[in-house]
């Protein structure tokens, strides 16, 4: 048989500047598409030419297992709404995190690693494993199968550090326990998984629903790091590993400290200050919140001379993007100016918003972000608030409240404001919306796709 394996390390280094280019081109929404497929080639190719590894073992279980995976992934993509994608993101990224554990674990069995491998493998390992289960509870509470509001109890950070501490000993006796020892095998490195993925649990049950976009890019973040250093665990490091993971590292890590500042909190605060556990108490909102019907929020809209739409996640919950898009066209023919608040932290994951008003064919041109469209308000006729709560809430500038201090869109400072919502329930952080009882704000209560519907229609009529 022909030894092809010469042509590995080229072919690598080739998909390595595809993955650089499939990602810079993701960093735009008009090139996002085409950066995707640029990635997904190259990981493509990166797979098949990794069939041509010499004395490759396994090569049925492996096809197999690539076929299963592939079509279920395939499957579920193609089948998941976008009010799902949050979810799926963090699931699909908690089995990338399971798959650097699984790999971990079958080098640190190996009978040829040395201390250096087996140390980097064991971090990798854990670095896996704590994304894995991380992961698996944040798909859980987007998925509304576990509570949202974080979970805590007492002594619960000293708890977390036990285990993580005892998960680091059992991880460096491995290492000292060379696999071949039966002691490594059945003790050391069961207990080392065990205690790791029960860190990762452990860490993401104090963390509220409304901090998951952070979550989750945290977790894209370590999955990436643990990929490439069990990159370089192997006795040949496999470059392909290592720098994909590299990149998936830094960019997961950029977008999440990107994010946290988005919200203007520290990474620890996020993943251990439990926010959202506790509502602000000894605060008095004063005011009602006030109705109005479709067609008289229609007549509002015909006779403005600027209009905003600041989306959030009830707008993908009601899919009403669609309709928000008919509405924005309805208005531009009758020369009413619209453009799109995005808060950096709307919906359940990074550039939710983006994606789902792109699909909905809505310009680019129209989408602007909190510092643009900040000092736009006060000059603005009509808001529209469409399904979002926690980052349109004025109490962010309440000394006090938990979300004093993060950067919101000041929709209240708007001539009026319009709030598309179901009821009158709290946001995802449990945190009353001081915005709703404000004066110039009216309530048109209903299923966004339905009210927006209603606005497109009244408006066709006037």
């Amino acid at each position: 048989m022909i030894d092809l394996s010469w042509v590995i390390d080229p072919i690598y280094i080739a998909t390595i500047f595809f993955f650089i280019v499939g990602l810079q081109r993701m960093s735009h929404p008009l090139t996002a598409r085409s950066g995707i497929v640029w990635a997904g080639a190259a990981m493509v190719i990166a797979t098949l030419v990794t069939f041509l590894t010499p004395n490759l073992t396994n090569v049925a279980l492996i096809a197999i297992g690539i076929v299963i995976g592939g079509g279920f992934g395939y499957i579920a993509a193609k089948r998941v709404a976008m009010t799902g994608m949050p979810q799926m993101v963090a699931l699909f990224n908690g089995m990338g995190g399971g798959a650097a554990a699984g790999i971990s674990a079958v080098e640190l069995l190996g009978i040829t690693n040395t201390a250096t491998t087996s140390s980097l493998a064991v971090i990798g390992g854990l670095i896996g494993a704590v994304s894995f289960a991380g992961s698996i509870i944040a798909f859980l509470k987007l998925q509304g199968w576990m509570r949202p509001r974080p979970i805590t109890f007492p002594g619960q950070k000293i708890v977390n550090m036990a285990v993580f501490a005892l998960a680091v000993v059992s991880g460096i006796l491995v290492v000292m326990q060379p696999s071949w020892v039966p002691l490594a095998v059945a003790l050391y490195l069961p207990l080392f998984f065990v205690l790791s993925l029960g860190f990762g649990l452990l860490m993401t049950l104090p963390i509220g629903g409304a901090d998951m976009p952070v979550v989750i890019s945290m977790y894209n973040a370590f999955t990436g790091l643990a990929v490439a250093l069990d990159g370089f665990s192997f006795a040949t490091p496999n470059y392909a590993m290592v720098v994909a993971g590299i990149i998936v590292g830094a960019a997961g890590s950029l977008l999440t400290l990107n994010m946290a500042r988005a919200m203007n909190r520290s990474i620890t605060n996020v993943f251990f200050g439990a926010f959202g556990a506790t509502e602000e108490t000894g605060v008095e909102i004063k005011g009602s919140m006030k109705a109005i019907e479709a067609d008289d929020v229609a007549v509002m809209l015909a006779y403005a001379d600027k209009v905003i739409i600041a989306p959030g996640y009830g707008m993908a919950v009601a899919q009403a993007q669609q309709k928000v898009k008919e509405l924005t066209d309805l208005l531009e023919s009758k020369n009413i100016p619209v453009k799109f608040a995005i808060h950096p932290v709307a919906g359940r994951m990074p550039g939710h918003m983006n994606v789902l008003l792109a699909e909905a064919g809505v310009s680019y041109d129209h989408l602007f972000d909190r510092d643009e469209i900040n000092p736009e308000f006060p000059a603005t006729d009509v808001v529209l608030v469409i399904g979002a709560n926690d980052t349109v809430n004025p109490a962010a500038h309440r000394q006090g409240s938990p979300l004093f201090g993060m950067p919101i869109l000041d929709v209240e400072q708007a001539k009026n404001v319009i709030v598309l919502k179901r009821g009158q329930g709290k946001g995802f952080a449990g945190i009353e919306n001081d915005l709703f009882y404000r004066d110039n704000t009216r309530m048109l209560y209903g299923d966004a796709q339905e009210t927006v519907g209603r606005l497109v229609q009244a408006l066709k009529k006037l």
